[in-house]
């Protein structure tokens, strides 16, 4: 089991990663999704260091879908960005996301794997892009990130994590579930 306990390795993480579901998968419901989702990591041979608590947020943009579960992972890899970000979209299609069908941008989902930050890595073009370019606009990543890594600063602002959670409209549409 991983620890959700802060440990001074987490707060100084160098590879973020988030998990979001809202859709059954043949791991069982969002939450046990996100959850083997970390497991297969470690079993492909990353080391998980630090998981955020699980929280429940409304989609984005708003619409009739399930709320999703979310979180934020620490890890320490091997890998380059390259190698992760193929190993996270292998993980989501072992757990039934279909990347390859065309579908709404904003569609509910088994799992959704992003690669958030990677030791502070800048990125503009090719895939990934870093660090990830929405983050910074959502309490479903900023609250959990906090969790892990509560000193962490924008790689291309340098705002703190705190500033950016400051920032974000008043009525975030998440709760914390553990």
């Amino acid at each position: 089991m991983i620890s959700t306990r802060a440990h001074s390795a987490a707060r100084q993480a160098a590879i973020l990663i988030a998990l979001g579901a809202n859709l059954p998968s043949p791991a069982g419901p969002p939450r046990r999704t996100c959850e083997a989702a970390l497991a297969a990591l470690a079993e492909a041979g990353t080391r998980v260091i630090h998981r955020s608590s699980w929280y429940r947020s409304a989609p984005v943009p708003a619409s009739d879908q399930p709320w999703f579960v979310n979180g934020v992972a620490a890890i320490e890899t091997a890998l380059d960005p390259e190698a992760l970000l193929a190993l996270l979209h292998a993980v989501e299609r072992r757990m039934g996301r279909d990347r390859e069908t065309p579908s709404e941008r904003w569609a509910a989902r088994a799992l959704d794997l992003d690669l958030l930050d990677y030791q502070g890595e800048i990125r503009a073009t090719g895939a990934p892009i870093l660090p990830h370019p929405r983050l910074a606009e959502r309490a479903f990543v900023l609250l959990p990130l906090a969790e892990v890594a509560p000193d962490w600063r924008h790689p291309e602002t340098g705002r703190r994590v705190a500033d950016l959670i400051a920032a974000l409209p008043p009525d975030g549409g998440i709760e914390r579930l553990e």
